[in-house]
């Protein structure tokens, strides 16, 4: 009688690339932009980037520090918001207006509102949803 070999059926895991300092650093700096446009307080700021306001405000004066795997997650969920919402919107004032807008979607609170649960997962919420809605994933 012939044997059967067990067979590893298991994906291997995928692991992108850590983001660099760098790349974390370009990413600040895009979010800074964007926290503007979104009319952020250095309160709300801080919040979604779960750092005191003083280190917030001290990083946008002078540039980002060393930027923790946490804080580059959180800035490369914000950047996909970004981009999600410059698909669904064609006008970009629209997309960012949408951030403080009440949303059926989250029981009638704004995605800012959602986010400012202070959370990673509070930011990949609205980024979910807002992949969802622009098709994506």
């Amino acid at each position: 009688m012939l044997a059967l070999q067990p067979v590893d059926t298991t994906a291997p895991a995928f692991r992108p690339d850590p983001i660099t300092q760098d790349e974390a650093a370009a990413m600040f700096r895009a979010v800074l932009n964007l926290f503007g446009k979104w009319e952020l307080t250095d309160e709300q700021a801080a919040t979604l980037l779960d750092m005191p306001v003083r280190s917030y405000r001290r990083w946008k004066a002078e540039g980002p520090g060393r930027v923790s795997r946490d804080g580059a997650a959180r800035l490369s969920n914000l950047m996909g918001i970004h981009k999600a919402l410059r698909i669904v919107f064609s006008d970009a004032q629209r997309g960012y207006a949408w951030i403080k807008a009440e949303n059926s979607a989250f029981a009638g609170s704004s995605a800012l509102d959602v986010m400012l649960g202070g959370e990673l997962t509070d930011i990949m919420r609205v980024r979910r949803y807002l992949d969802a809605e622009r098709g994506g994933w």
